[in-house]
C-alpha cells in the first residue's frame, strides 16, 4: 500500500485498469440467482447508490447483484467476461450499502477461452482457483491481491452462502493477442488500452483518471477524459503512456471532446526508447526524450490529427503528452507499427 497526495492509503494494484468494467466491454454473462438485483450492476461505474424508499415487486431495490436467502446447501455465483483479457493483479469486491445482506465469504476462479462461448459451456469449463474463500466485510471495499501470471478471459465470483455485492473491480494488465496487432499490415493504435497500452505516470489527474486517456471509443462526456486541476504555479502538466510494444509512429490523434472552457491551450508529444523499467518517471533524470510534435495550439471539443507535423518516427517504447498549462484531454491515439 502507499499514500496518495491527500494522505489516504491506496493499494498498489488499484493503479491498474479495471479489466471487467462495463465501459471497456466487460459483461456479466450468467448468474445462478439474481432475485433481488441483477448481475449487470456488478460492472457499472461508481460504487452504487442507496435510495431508502425505493422498492420493487420483489423487495428492496439495491444497486448491485443480490441473490435470495439460500435455504439449501451450496453457494451463489456469477460469471463475468472481461472486456480486456489479461493478467489479474487484484480484485475489489465492493459491498457498499450491503450491510445486513452481504455474503460472509467470497472466492474467485478464472478460465481462458476463445471467443464468446455460450453460458452452458462456461458453467462446465475447467475453472482455476485464483483466490481462496476469504471473509468479506459489509459496506466496504474488500481488496484482495491475486498471485497469478496467467492470462484470463472470464472470472467466476463465488459468494458464500448468498447475499449482495455492489461492484466487482478486476484490476490488471491487459494482454492482447499480439498476432492480431500485426495482421493486415495496417497501422494500429499502440497506446490503446485494449491493445495493451498502459498509462504509467502523470503529474496530475485531479478531475479525470489517467487511464481514461486511452480507453476504447470516444468519451461520452467530460468525466470520461483525463483532466488536471487549474495550475497556479509555473510549468505544465504531462502524462506518460507505455506502448503495447516498441513501434514507429505514423499518426497521432489528440481529442478534446467535451472540453470547452477547460481544454489545454497547447500540447506537445515526446517519445523515448527504454530497455529497462522506470519506477519513478517524475524524478528520472537520464531519460532521453525525442520531440515528435512541437508545441501546438489546440481547439475546444475537437479531434486533432497530426501526421506530416510529426518530427520523429521512432521506434519508441513510451510517449509523453505535455499540455500547456493544464486542462483536459479525452483521448490520445498513437497509430503506428510494431518495430
Amino acid at each position: 500500500m502507499h499514500a496518495d497526495e491527500d494522505g489516504k492509503l491506496r493499494v498498489a494494484f488499484t493503479d491498474w485498469p479495471d479489466l471487467a468494467a462495463e465501459k471497456v466491454g466487460g459483461r456479466a454473462v450468467i448468474a445462478n440467482d439474481e432475485f433481488f438485483a441483477p448481475k449487470e450492476n456488478l460492472l457499472r461505474p461508481g460504487r452504487g447508490v442507496f435510495i431508502a424508499d425505493r422498492y420493487t415487486e420483489r423487495g428492496k431495490w439495491m444497486d448491485g447483484w443480490e441473490t435470495r436467502r439460500r435455504r439449501s446447501p451450496g453457494h451463489d455465483w456469477c460469471i463475468v467476461q472481461l472486456g480486456l483479457p489479461g493478467v489479474v493483479r487484484g480484485v475489489d469486491i465492493d459491498t457498499n450499502h450491503f450491510l445486513g445482506n452481504f455474503p460472509e465469504y467470497a472466492s474467485l476462479e478464472g478460465v481462458e477461452v476463445m471467443g464468446s462461448p455460450e453460458p452452458d459451456a462456461l458453467t462446465s469449463a475447467r475453472w482455476t482457483p485464483l483466490m481462496p474463500q476469504l471473509r468479506l466485510q459489509g459496506g466496504s471495499r474488500n481488496l484482495f491481491f491475486i498471485a497469478s501470471e496467467q492470462r484470463w478471459t472470464h472470472l467466476r465470483l463465488n459468494i458464500f452462502p448468498d447475499g449482495g455485492v455492489a461492484r466487482l473491480r478486476v484490476h490488471g494488465e491487459v494482454r492482447p493477442e499480439l498476432s492480431r496487432l500485426t495482421q493486415g499490415g495496417e497501422p494500429v493504435d499502440l497506446a490503446a488500452l485494449e491493445n495493451g497500452g498502459v498509462v504509467v505516470a502523470c503529474n496530475d489527474a485531479f478531475f479525470g483518471p489517467r487511464d481514461n486517456l486511452i480507453l476504447p471509443g470516444r468519451a461520452a462526456h467530460m468525466g470520461e477524459g483525463w483532466e488536471t486541476r487549474r495550475k497556479r504555479v509555473p510549468g505544465f502538466d504531462w502524462i506518460i503512456v507505455k506502448l503495447t510494444t516498441p513501434g514507429t509512429v505514423e499518426r497521432v490523434e489528440v481529442d478534446t471532446a467535451h472540453y470547452k472552457g477547460n481544454f489545454p491551450d497547447m500540447c506537445s508529444l515526446e517519445g523515448c526508447y527504454l530497455r529497462e523499467p522506470v519506477v519513478d518517471f517524475a524524478n528520472a533524470r537520464d531519460i532521453v526524450w525525442t520531440e515528435l510534435l512541437a508545441r501546438t495550439k489546440l481547439q475546444a471539443d475537437h479531434r486533432h490529427f497530426f501526421a506530416s507535423e510529426l518530427q520523429a518516427k521512432g521506434p519508441f517504447t513510451h510517449v509523453r503528452l505535455n499540455i500547456f498549462p493544464d486542462g483536459g484531454i479525452s483521448r490520445l491515439r498513437v497509430h503506428g507499427r510494431p518495430a
